[in-house]
């Protein structure tokens, strides 16, 4: 073996590694729980585990009021709900890709379209998606897209739009593209791929025709290092689909010259170091590939020979482990170590937290200028950084999880991540006279009451804490008591005065006191509008009305756009066939001119009514802002259709005809729908 070269776009994309700093900024203030694992990573999730993130299966399985990360996959709206009425602290960690597909199913479904989404069945995203839609299928390639249409020949007929998931494959996306474009009359086709996959499987297959072998790093249930897998063995025959450095068979690659390394979104750096480290000894890495800008060699060996102090904190590679020090690259003429007493003192094994590999944080303790050794620590950093949290935590009232180590004169002391937080006996939420030691090894919650950093003083409250969350427990039952009030008594018409408590693309939910309405956004104005936001804000407090509801299901429909301000309503109240009215022109097609009568409510003048002779197209009599008089010559209520003619003002009106009767020539015809957002639709007869 000659040399390994590691493809450029190799692991975390960025959804993953959003999530991924979403869970370990989430996991410093205390423990949280997982809706399934985070990303298809065994090694990532035992990681995360170890810093305090439970892997739950269901909101079923959530304790009321608790932290919970959505992971990247995301999940259905229903699941939403249900963490709402945990009363859930939800970390949204979606990937915003995925976002953008629940967005189109969502108004796809809302428009009354079939939704058929490419990907695999069970797949944690392609799920999620499903839960946005309304009536849709599931098909993992063309063969099978061929078979479901063969069913169900219904389809062809009906609006279609179709999705991907986002770690599919080009091809795939193409021939069922392909298939439903000869198969289907209207059909809305979207490119919903990841750009990070495509790259990674572009770069993939190219890395494989030029390697004599490849190593492909991956979980096993994750859809898009195996579809890397594949792409790779149909270039290349020597492909190991690994999870990482222990998986990999040195001896299948005892005779390839060149090695190419690539992996999916969910393996992390290390990993892939790692990998990378274990072909080392026998073959050289193709700096070629890597991100990092090249130094020349004066610049490296200025950065090698750079002198660090007391105090500095420096970023390393750990190279080693043993069992009383963890060696670290830091990049200097210094060799860096880490004493095992100065990792952690949280109890856990060092070879369980950290790997060869890893990339740590630490901060200089003493430099050894005659060795030419620095003695690091990570746990001083942790502790600066605790401080920082506790010194946070005062200020913004978060609470802090930690433990009780000792019992101390007029209280008990707790371990919050490194600090010594003093609780007073009166505090500790024990009986007064109750023996302290009781609590000796418990974790508890505490709320951080005071700070002196100078005398290194932290007192905190763990009675604070349980009163905080009884007034919680009453305030969820007073709650839930509203609730079933609505419930015994609401009524289709029913007011209620509520306050905006979320916007999504489709529409705003309304808490109207203990139960949460959703005001579609076809129910928030007669004017069209394109985002609710246009409309409401969160936290706007607004009067609605019940639509619908469903009381087995806990939904209500609600509407807030006065009824009494229908356009429709208004102008039949003061127009009927044979009126005159100023009308504004709002747009120009080849068979006549859209007018605004009233705000909202459009009439269609036909060309042959705009004036006494013939023309040939509407420009040549009117403009788009021009202000005319016309006649109402039809009115169809039932459809909400209007027919106008400025012509009939200039002559004299024909003989009547009776308005269900086609007119002969197609004037007046009642042939287009109007809109109470003032925009006609339908198939206009031209003259």
């Amino acid at each position: 073996m000659e040399k390994v070269i590691v493809a450029k776009s190799a692991g975390f994309c960025f959804g993953v590694s959003r999530s991924v700093d979403m869970a370990e900024e989430l996991l410093r203030d205390g423990n949280a729980y997982c809706l399934g694992q985070l990303i298809h990573n065994d090694d990532v999730v035992k990681v995360l585990a170890a810093k305090g993130l439970s892997v739950i299966n269901s909101p079923d399985e959530l304790p009321d009021g608790e932290r919970v990360v959505i992971r990247s996959h995301g999940v259905a709206k229903s699941v939403y709900d249900a963490l709402e009425r945990k009363h859930a602290v939800i970390i949204d960690a979606t990937c915003p890709k995925v976002k953008k597909i629940h967005e189109i199913v969502s108004k796809a479904s809302g428009d009354g379209r079939f939704v058929v989404i490419i990907g695999m069945h069970h797949h944690p995203e392609v799920e999620a998606v499903c839960g946005w839609c309304g009536e849709h299928t599931v098909c993992e390639n063309e063969s099978e897209l061929s078979s479901y249409f063969a069913e169900r020949p219904d389809l062809s007929a009906k609006a279609i739009t179709m999705v991907i998931q986002t770690t599919q494959t080009r091809t795939n996306f193409i021939e069922c593209a392909n298939f439903l474009k000869k198969r289907c009359t209207n059909v809305e086709i979207f490119d919903t791929i990841c750009g990070a996959t495509s790259m990674r499987q572009k770069e993939a297959a190219k890395l494989s025709a030029e390697c004599d072998a490849m190593v492909v790093i991956g979980g096993r249930h994750s859809a898009n290092s195996v579809h890397l897998a594949e792409i790779c063995r149909q270039e290349c025959d020597n492909v190991q689909f690994v999870n990482n450095a222990e998986e990999v068979d040195m001896d299948r690659l005892k005779n390839a010259r060149t090695v190419g390394v690539t992996a999916g979104a969910s393996a992390p750096a290390w990993i892939i170091k790692e990998v990378s480290n274990k072909m080392s000894e026998e073959i050289k890495i193709d700096a070629a590939a890597a991100e990092e800008k090249e130094m020349s060699f004066d610049e490296m060996l200025e950065e090698s020979i750079k002198t660090i102090y007391n105090g500095d904190k420096v970023t390393g590679v750990v190279v080693a482990i043993t069992g009383t020090e963890i060696s670290v690259d830091i990049g200097t003429k210094y060799s860096g170590f880490i004493p095992t007493t100065e990792f952690t003192d949280d109890g856990i094994k060092v070879e369980d937290a950290v790997k060869v590999g890893d990339e740590i944080e630490a901060v200089v303790v003493r430099v050894n200028d005659v060795e030419g050794t620095v003695m690091l620590s990570k746990k001083r950093l942790d502790a600066a950084k605790s401080w920082a949290a506790v010194e946070s935590a005062v200020e913004d009232g978060t609470i802090l999880e930690g433990v009780v180590t000792e019992e101390n004169k007029g209280g008990i002391v707790v371990n919050v991540k490194g600090v010594r937080v003093f609780v007073p006996a009166s505090q500790s939420g024990l009986p007064k006279d109750a023996e302290m030691s009781q609590l000796l090894k418990q974790k508890v919650r505490v709320k951080i009451t005071e700070v002196n950093r100078g005398r290194k003083r932290v007192v905190g409250s763990i009675r604070a804490v349980a009163q905080k969350e009884r007034r919680g427990a009453v305030a969820q039952k007073g709650r839930r008591e509203r609730a079933e009030a609505i419930w015994n008594e609401i009524e289709i018409g029913k007011k209620y005065h509520g306050v905006v408590k979320s916007l999504t693309s489709y529409g705003a939910f309304v808490d109207i006191g203990g139960i949460d309405g959703m005001v579609h956004i076809s129910e928030m104005s007669w004017n069209r509008i394109k985002n609710p936001a246009e409309v409401f804000s969160v936290g706007d407090e607004v009067d609605v009305y019940v639509i619908n509801f469903d009381k087995e299901k806990r939904k209500i429909s609600l509407g807030y756009k006065d009824p009494a301000e229908n356009p429709w309503a208004k102008f039949t109240a003061a127009y009927e066939v044979g009126s005159t009215a100023e009308v504004k022109i709002v747009k120009l097609m080849t068979f006549g001119a859209f007018a605004e009568v009233l705000p909202g409510v459009d009439g269609l003048i036909h060309i042959s009514q705009i004036a006494n002779r013939r023309i040939g197209k509407p420009e040549e009599v009117l403009s788009v802002g021009d202000v005319v008089e016309a006649k109402i010559t039809a009115i169809d209520n039932e459809n909400h259709k209007i027919s106008l003619s400025i012509r009939a003002l200039s002559e004299p009106a024909p003989a009547a005809e009776p308005v269900e009767e086609e007119p002969e020539s197609g004037e007046d015809a009642l042939v287009y729908e109007v809109s109470t957002t003032g925009e006609a639709t339908g198939n206009v007869v031209e003259d």
